[in-house]
């Protein structure tokens, strides 16, 4: 997170798990190794590998993976209350930092990545393309700071189902400090269009454990409403309810078939993204 540049913060975390989000059952040939087979007649040529001949005197095909060409939107929260941070960086920074690391990464094996902002409304909007200059556009559009004065992630997946004509992935990068049936509805929107989906929740460690020392004047990021309140006298109630709302959106998560993940900002990019990503691989084969 010291590092300034998104793009290449971008880099660091995907060179700490260098894996792939979508994994093709089908083989044809495309851009990724997956094996050899015997050639027969009939094969092209151009696929014969030459050096394996020179070393064996056999011929062989190399066979590929076939590309999914997979469709993907990130969505990623813009309000307000993602601008809290007791690390050193906020919400947002950590946030806008795995959608950079997972946009790179799309991009980079062929998938086409779009991105949309949301606020209490969408915001911003990068179609999904593959490109020259989409990695750019979609870094631009990470840029900037949280403003928005509520958080709504309905809209901004209905935004998403509509763009995705056929079948693709939408992964919501959220804070999701909203009324949960808001969150219901995004999802349930998702689901009914038949779209994969990962809701990566991202807390700060106070926001999860409430440790702060001495009573304090609590400000509401988004909306400017302050209580004054002693930690040490609410905060087991206060963890109970975050509790309560957090096993609803895991809930409604793994009800619309999707994936869920916590991610406290104080835990490494690469650790929880390398989790995900090799638990995935395992579901799917």
């Amino acid at each position: 997170m010291g590092i300034r540049s998104l793009e290449l913060r971008a880099k660091v975390v995907v060179e700490g798990f260098r894996t792939g989000l979508n994994r093709s059952p089908r083989h044809g040939f495309s851009v990724e190794f997956s094996e050899y087979r015997q050639y027969t007649q009939g094969d092209d040529p151009r696929f014969l590998d030459w050096r394996l001949f020179a070393r064996t005197d056999r011929s062989y095909i190399r066979r590929f993976e076939d590309e999914t060409n997979l469709r993907c939107y990130l969505v990623m929260d813009a309000s307000s209350s993602m601008s809290l941070g007791s690390a050193g960086y906020s919400k947002y920074d950590y946030g806008r930092t795995i959608a950079a690391a997972l946009a790179w990464m799309l991009n980079r094996q062929g998938d086409a990545v779009g991105l949309t902002l949301f606020d209490e409304s969408v915001r911003t909007i990068v179609p999904a393309r593959y490109r020259p200059g989409q990695l750019r556009r979609l870094l631009i559009g990470l840029e900037g700071a949280p403003a928005g004065r509520d958080t709504n992630p309905a809209p901004a997946l209905e935004t998403a189902c509509r763009r995705l004509r056929k079948r693709g992935l939408v992964i919501l990068i959220s804070d999701l400090l909203a009324p949960v049936e808001q969150i219901e509805q995004g999802l349930r929107m998702l689901r009914g269009c038949g779209h994969d989906f990962v809701v990566f929740q991202i807390l700060d460690p106070i926001e999860l454990s409430l440790k702060v020392d001495g009573p304090r004047l609590f400000e509401d990021l988004e909306d400017g409403h302050e209580v004054y309140s002693d930690p040490a006298t609410t905060r087991d109630e206060y963890l109970r309810r975050l509790s309560a709302h957090n096993s609803r959106i895991r809930e409604a998560c793994h009800a619309s078939g999707g994936d869920f993940r916590l991610i406290p900002t104080d835990s490494p990019h690469a650790t929880a993204l390398g989790e995900f990503l090799r638990n995935r691989r395992t579901s799917h084969r």
